[in-house]
């Protein structure tokens, strides 16, 4: 249920019957979880940036960057250092828009594994939403490496078996082949037609996913992958806020420490696992 101010909200003749939007409106409102909204804006500021994820994922589907692990991970040195791990760090004399438009322009330079793929969706999602002077400002100094993403994308854990255009969901294979870990799962982004984009498998039906994964399990095991039951979604309302590129976001802020792990397509919530792990013994 979307509620706007309060009061429930009903499709209106904003978006065309059959849209991104129209659809995202309708599976919220058929959603058990409540998505309030203290305004319009609020609110088609979300789906915008659904929106865009949706379109940033198929642009990344339909581009020559390559899946790999993080030992055989490459970019354009024009833009980003490649670093010991395997991680982009973005090139001090370059902009943060530009760095990130490249993987996409010049997308036959790029390899990266899937966790990565969904933190560069996110990121060029945001940018052609809220344009690249508020970007910049916002994201001055990107990293790209797993699920290491900078604070202001505010990525959230949501348990929830109703998935809404636009979310990013993990197919977990738990009996991988040890000779090929980098298929111990997939994050994937929901395209909200009934297919998945997961960079690595492509574009693709849950059960082709699953299919995919379990033909890369350990010899001999029965024990077949599956969707896992939960979300990931960026804070839509934190991003709302810089929407507007006559604000001043200049401050000085606080960043995630990285966490080499050397462990390919992990979903979000090992991460953040090995993030608090980090944290606990520093």
């Amino acid at each position: 249920m979307i509620l706007l101010s309060g009061t429930p909200f009903q499709q209106s003749g904003m978006w065309p019957s059959g849209s991104i939007e129209s659809m995202i409106i309708q599976r919220m409102n058929e959603d058990t979880l409540v998505y309030p909204y203290s305004s319009l804006d609020e609110l088609s500021f979300e789906l915008k940036l659904r929106k865009n994820i949706i379109l940033s994922a198929k642009a990344m589907n339909q581009s020559s960057a390559e899946f790999a692990i993080f030992a055989t991970s490459r970019c354009n040195p024009e833009y980003w250092h490649l670093t010991d791990i395997g991680g982009f760090q973005m090139r001090q004399d370059v902009k943060p828009s530009g760095a990130i438009q490249d993987i996409y322009k010049n997308s036959s330079q790029y390899a990266f594994e899937c966790a990565g793929a969904m933190i560069i969706i996110y990121y060029h999602a945001v940018l052609n939403v809220i344009g690249e002077l508020s970007f910049n400002q916002l994201f001055p100094n990107i990293h790209i490496y797993s699920w290491h993403s900078d604070p202001d994308l505010g990525i959230q854990i949501i348990r929830t078996d109703d998935f809404l255009p636009g979310d990013i969901v993990y197919f977990n294979n738990p009996d991988f082949d040890p000779k090929l870990s980098q298929w111990r799962g997939e994050n994937a982004v929901v395209l909200g037609d009934g297919t998945y984009f997961g960079h690595g498998l492509g574009v693709r039906t849950a059960e082709q996913m699953i299919q995919a994964l379990n033909q890369r399990r350990r010899p001999g095991s029965n024990q077949s992958a599956y969707l896992e039951n939960g979300v990931k979604r960026p804070a839509f309302k934190h991003l709302a806020r810089f929407s507007m590129p006559s604000r001043n976001h200049s401050f000085i802020k606080y960043q995630y420490v990285i966490v080499p792990h050397n462990e390919t397509s992990i979903s979000f919530e090992r991460y953040m696992f090995l993030l608090i792990a980090a944290y606990n013994h520093m």
